[in-house]
């Protein structure tokens, strides 16, 4: 079974950072991908940012040079750096890991708020 246990959401002000942490376990290929994914009130989960264990990123044009994502230590950690915030990155934000490259067995967090007041 694998387990995502995310952690840093909070309130900011417009311009503000915050950093968001993932940690995962259980059975998880050394050939991942892990990511975030938000969802506003009203509106459907969309990407933010991936990250492979090649280090391979994509990220989502609104966030472009905003945000960072890295994976960290120990194994199976991925952070997101989030610079600049601006209030329409208001969401629930979900950690993400497809466990191998190979398939497509996903698992997601139970999420985490970030408010950002303008």
């Amino acid at each position: 079974q694998v387990q995502l246990v995310e952690s840093g959401g909070g309130l900011v002000q417009a311009g503000g950072t915050l950093r968001l942490s993932c940690a995962a376990s259980g059975t998880i290929s050394s050939r991942n991908v892990m990511g975030w994914y938000r969802q506003a009130p009203g509106k459907q989960r969309e990407l933010v940012a991936t990250i492979s264990s090649d280090g391979v990123t994509n990220y989502a044009d609104s966030v472009k040079g905003r945000f960072t994502i890295s994976m960290g230590n120990p194994k199976n950690t991925v952070y997101l750096q989030m610079n600049s915030l601006k209030s329409e990155d208001t969401a629930v934000y979900y950690c993400y890991v497809r466990i191998s490259w190979f398939t497509s067995n996903d698992y997601w967090g139970q999420g985490t708020q970030v408010t950002v007041s303008s």
